[in-house]
């Protein structure tokens, strides 16, 4: 989250000599990079609480949230535009199929928390029911298979995309899944607060089968059962940093095979049948851990697979359900997963869900008030500027061969750029929202998506889709498509019109921590791997690639060496990418802002060098805090280091960031020239 907030100062307001109430004065806006730092703190010591502490120190995270910075505040203004926008088709009388009658009637009847009280378990009783029956594993998995619609994991993950080393098939793939924790890491780690987690989650799964309507006894049990029986599967699974390599995760192999050779319990073939692919290949991202799972339901009673189910289930749509439930799932995901002290409100709970069901939709009001061509059209402009600067780099490489470096150029420039909303909006008619419940309408949801993705099998790659709604405040980079694509929100900056940002704040968060750093993903660790068509291809020379791993080794070792926690430390080669990316992303903000006729004029505002403003605006695109439990979660299940690391770390590598405030030996934010990374 990247983006940045500052308080309006309200002017006062007097009375004319007439009599009549003076026209206030326009409110002043504080420079955004000077208001909240805090400058008993030495840059050179921790340049994140420089720029940040003095914001930090004055806004405590609410009781409602697990962290508190300028991600929440800029989704804090978008909510509210959405808000207004579904309050007021839910107030109208739209046609039906409209956006306005889909947002309207999912507004209104999820805001209704009475009427979720008195449904129940209701809209989940003909699943519930089909779980009752199950009395083998082969009926486990084929109920399973009746659930992928709803967007339930279970025992394993499938989907549709593009083949890795065919980015113009669509190609089923498998992969491991089946977790409630968020990887095996938390079924395995001994540090004290993810020991505790483990219990806590015991305890959840037992409060949950009791609401089912089990005795205490029998849930206690059943609770334990799911336990053992998912970590199981999590000892079959790959940690996250090996999940990353995309050519160890690539094992194509017909269905049949792989029924033969690692899970004679799993008729794959029926399996993809029943969801109506005929696929003659699929993608396996983990065969161990197929073979894992058919391991596993051999050893699990039948009962413990049923709960396992109900409880899948339950828990996917628990937020959707009467308070029993939703309570019980926040109890647990929000407190003692997250930290949150109390639930948010429930409209911006429903929000969430709404931008989930119905994102295209609200995108389209979203974008036509909100986002002008002028934005668009900067935004575009400073596209073009980070390639400029990345092609100028690539050219100047010394540890580089000619032949990659032209390889590497082909690719840059077939990088396209998808900024602020689709050029073509999704055919979404086949969407229905009606106003009988607000988990029926999240589960007619699911299920449109998911046949969505079905119907993309033995289809033509659609290159204009979009994996994210134009209200989202965040952007990523598809190697299959070898795109970046960038949400009008990400843009956004609450309180401060775009037209009164200065080019070195833009080119800080914007550029910098977002543009640069998407296009640097098309050439770290992973994304290195794919050639221009997105395809999964070696085109570097060996030599050039032992190169690019001594170097990013480097990065490797610097972040395993933070410890946030005592016993938890960033694990360097999980988060890699993303490490690789924000230096590559500062690198490439700076060439590209040296052309600016802010930078080449040198002058100070607020008392700051053009340099300074830069480093600063990439600084404040990080501000945040979290709790720690918060903290915990994503050391353990993010490929993200968190945000403060995400500065010191890759601006200890900067020689420009050295010069811009004079860091010396010494200090912790120096780092010996031998030991700074230099890839780009």
């Amino acid at each position: 989250m990247r983006k940045l907030s500052c308080l309006l100062l309200l002017a006062a307001c007097g009375l004319a000599a007439c009599g009549h109430a003076a026209k206030p004065a326009p409110a002043a806006i504080p420079d955004p990079l000077t208001a909240d730092m805090d400058a008993a703190v030495n840059p050179g010591v921790n340049f994140f609480l420089y720029a940040n502490e003095g914001w930090i120190a004055k806004h405590p995270i609410p009781a409602t949230d697990s962290s508190w910075g300028i991600g929440n505040l800029v989704e804090n203004e978008i909510n509210a535009r959405l808000r207004t926008i579904s309050e007021q088709a839910a107030a109208g009388q739209a046609a039906a199929g409209s956006d306005e009658q889909k947002i309207g009637d999912f507004w209104a009847v999820a805001m209704d928390a009475g009427h979720a009280d008195a449904a129940g378990l209701t809209p989940l009783a003909p699943y519930l029911q089909q779980i009752a029956g199950i009395t083998t594993p082969a009926q486990a998995l084929a109920v399973a298979r009746a659930l992928e619609p709803l967007g339930i994991d279970a025992f394993y993950r499938m989907g549709v995309e593009q083949d890795e080393k065919d980015s113009a098939e669509m190609t089923v793939h498998l992969g491991q899944g089946g977790l409630g924790l968020p990887n095996r890491d938390f079924y395995f780690n001994p540090e004290p607060g993810v020991a505790k987690l483990r219990t806590e989650y015991a305890q959840y799964l037992q409060r949950m089968l009791g609401l089912l309507g089990q005795k205490p006894a029998a849930a206690a049990a059943g609770a334990q059962g799911v336990m053992r029986f998912e970590t199981e599967l999590a000892k079959a699974s790959l940690p996250l940093a090996a999940l990353r390599d995309p050519n160890k995760n690539y094992n194509p192999m017909t269905p049949e095979a792989l029924t033969a050779r690692y899970s004679p319990r799993i008729a794959w073939r029926q399996a993809l049948d029943g969801w109506g692919l005929p696929a003659r290949t699929v993608v396996v991202g983990q065969p161990a851990f197929i073979r894992g799972l058919n391991t596993a339901l051999g050893e699990t009673p039948v009962s413990v697979l049923r709960d396992y189910l109900r409880l899948h289930l339950v828990d996917a749509y628990a937020p959707y359900l009467g308070a029993a439930f939703r309570d019980a799932n926040f109890q647990f995901y929000g407190t003692d997963m997250s930290g949150q002290k109390q639930q948010q409100p429930r409209w911006k709970r429903v929000l969430r869900a709404e931008n989930r069901a119905l994102g295209m939709e609200l995108g389209r009001k979203f974008v036509a008030a909100y986002f002008p061509p002028a934005e668009k059209a900067r935004y575009t402009a400073l596209v073009q500027a980070i390639r400029t600067a990345f092609r100028h780099r690539i050219e100047k490489l010394t540890w580089m061969s000619p032949a990659t470096k032209q390889q590497a150029l082909i690719k840059l420039q077939a990088v396209a750029a998808k900024v602020g909303y689709p050029s073509q909006w999704p055919n979404d008619s086949g969407l229905m929202i009606e106003r009988d419940s607000f988990a029926a309408n999240m589960m007619r949801a699911a299920e449109w998506r998911f046949h969505k993705m079905v119907g993309r099998f033995g289809k033509p790659v659609n290159r204009n889709r979009w994996d994210m709604t134009p209200q989202t405040y965040n952007a990523y980079y598809n190697p299959s498509n070898n795109e970046i694509v960038l949400p009008a929100a990400q843009f956004a900056v609450p309180g401060v019109p775009d037209k009164d940002l200065d080019d070195a704040i833009v080119y800080g968060y914007s550029g910098a921590s977002t543009i640069g750093h998407e296009i640097t993903h098309g050439f770290d660790d992973e994304g290195r791997h794919f050639d221009a068509h997105g395809n999964l291809k070696d085109w570097w020379t060996k030599q050039d690639a032992e190169r690019f791993q001594r170097r990013a080794a480097l990065m490797v070792k610097e972040f395993d060496a933070y410890q946030p926690i005592p016993g938890l430390h960033i694990r360097g080669a999980a988060c890699l990418g993303e490490d690789i990316a924000d230096y590559g992303g500062i690198l490439l903000g700076l060439d590209a802002f040296e052309q600016t006729a802010e930078y080449k004029a040198g002058k100070k505002i607020d008392g700051l060098t053009p340099l300074q403003r830069f480093f600063l605006g990439y600084a404040l695109g990080w501000l945040s805090q979290q709790t720690q439990a918060s903290l915990r979660r994503q050391l353990l299940s993010d490929v993200h280091a968190p945000a403060e690391y995400r500065v010191i770390g890759p601006l200890s590598n900067i020689p420009a960031f050295y010069q811009a405030f004079g860091i010396k030996p010494g200090q912790p934010m120096w780092r010996p020239a031998d030991d700074r990374v230099h890839i780009w």
